[in-house]
């Protein structure tokens, strides 16, 4: 194809289809089969990667980043503040520090590379998480909204962790702090009065500006050496109340992104996976998933017995928050793209991600998905997160199957 960007652009797209649709057929994730899909194009056709195929899977992590933040429900979040809070922030330090550890002082990395490793699999997939409780009919129930919330805080460590342990503590850091804070103090009240000043055009004003912001913060973010996917996260958050009234806006956007942006990423992810690397480094790919779910498990189970989770649903929620993919494929790639880590280890995480998507989801689906839950709740419940939890027995739920 040579330097021909509309023959690129084609195939990028055909595969991007390919991914859609097996997804559709197999109830997965989009952006897992995305990985898997590049990941054969890059070992067998040799994915052509551009400039201008970095650059959109940039716009597309971002994008995909400060989605996730505006799907953070204040209101589920403060109705189970220690639940969520406690089981979120297990999630990430005890990985976190297991895998750090094992990296650098069994596996031989250096200390920046563990922490690489660290970060890339402390992370609950919010991706395959959200997929899997709206197609179960669990994102309704009590227990859905606990490990949504759980994810979203489980991430925001990640995101953070990513941000300050790879940042230059220089002038340009600090004018990235204030801006960020000031940008966050300011939008909550500034973006509901200009969207319903300017209204929706057909010319997407509100669209625009919140591109403004999120590349505009990105690049005082790349001047500090740190992930533009980290003030994208926390602009996300703070708008998230907003968002969650203007749904249409928010769908336009994940239209955007999972059309012509994500697909980019993703499929570029994949591509970088060495698949001679995945076969001598198997083994230690797989000590990397079990010290995650490991580490996951001896972390989080405690805690659901703490707020009184019953037996099912406290596996069920301990095998979901085992999950990574789509923050764990940022931060190696993170890695690779600053020299922090080589093709090799960004394969062998990569590697491990993927399986931290795949082995706790079927796991929890096949032999741990509550049967009994209550479907509808109501949002001026005064009952407790954990009493609501433990009466989680109290209706059939019927299991859906959809797409990705």
């Amino acid at each position: 194809m040579g330097d021909n960007v509309w023959l690129i652009s084609a195939l990028w797209l055909a595969l991007a289809l390919v991914a859609s649709l097996i997804s559709i057929r197999i109830a997965l994730s989009v952006a897992l089969v995305e990985i898997i899909i590049g990941a054969l194009a890059g070992n067998t056709i040799g994915l052509p990667i551009a400039a201008w195929t970095n650059y959109l899977a940039g716009i597309g992590a971002i994008i995909l980043t400060f989605l996730a933040g505006a799907e953070i429900d204040p209101v589920v979040l403060k109705k189970h503040f220690w639940p969520s809070v406690s089981i979120g922030v297990a999630g990430f330090f005890a990985p976190f520090f297991g895998v750090l550890a094992y990296a650098h002082y069994i596996g031989g990395w250096s200390w920046p590379q563990a922490e690489i490793a660290g970060i890339a699999l402390s992370t609950t997939s919010v991706a395959v998480v959200f997929a899997v409780m709206i197609e179960t009919g669990f994102n309704r129930t009590e227990l859905g909204k606990i490990i949504l919330a759980a994810c979203f805080i489980n991430d925001v460590g990640t995101v953070l962790a990513l941000g300050l342990l790879f940042a230059n503590y220089n002038a340009w850091l600090l004018l990235f702090v204030i801006v960020t804070v000031l940008f966050m103090w300011i939008l909550p009240k500034f973006t509901p009065w200009f969207f319903k000043t300017v209204g929706s055009r057909i010319s997407e004003p509100e669209t625009k500006f919140i591109l403004l912001i999120l590349l505009f913060l990105g690049g005082l973010s790349n001047l500090a050496k740190s992930e533009a996917v980290l003030p994208a996260y926390l602009i996300g958050m703070i708008l998230a109340p907003f968002f969650l009234k203007e749904r249409k806006l928010a769908e336009r956007m994940r239209v955007m992104a999972f059309t012509l942006l994500t697909p980019f990423y993703f499929l570029k992810a994949g591509s970088l996976v060495k698949f001679n690397t995945v076969a001598s480094a198997a083994g230690l790919i797989t000590i990397f998933l079990g010290i995650k779910m490991l580490t996951k498990c001896v972390s989080i189970y405690p805690l659901t017995k703490v707020f009184r989770f019953a037996e099912r649903e406290a596996i069920y929620t301990t095998l979901m928050m085992s999950t990574g993919l789509t923050f764990g494929t940022i931060s190696a790639l993170f890695g690779l793209n600053n020299g922090i880590i080589n093709q090799d280890q960004y394969t062998i995480l990569v590697a491990a991600v993927i399986g931290s998507a795949l082995v706790p989801t079927m796991i929890a689906q096949k032999w741990f998905q509550p049967t009994h839950s209550n479907l509808e709740t109501n949002a001026d419940d005064k009952t407790s997160a954990s009493a609501a939890t433990t009466d989680l027995n109290t209706c059939n739920l019927p299991a859906k199957r959809g797409g990705d």
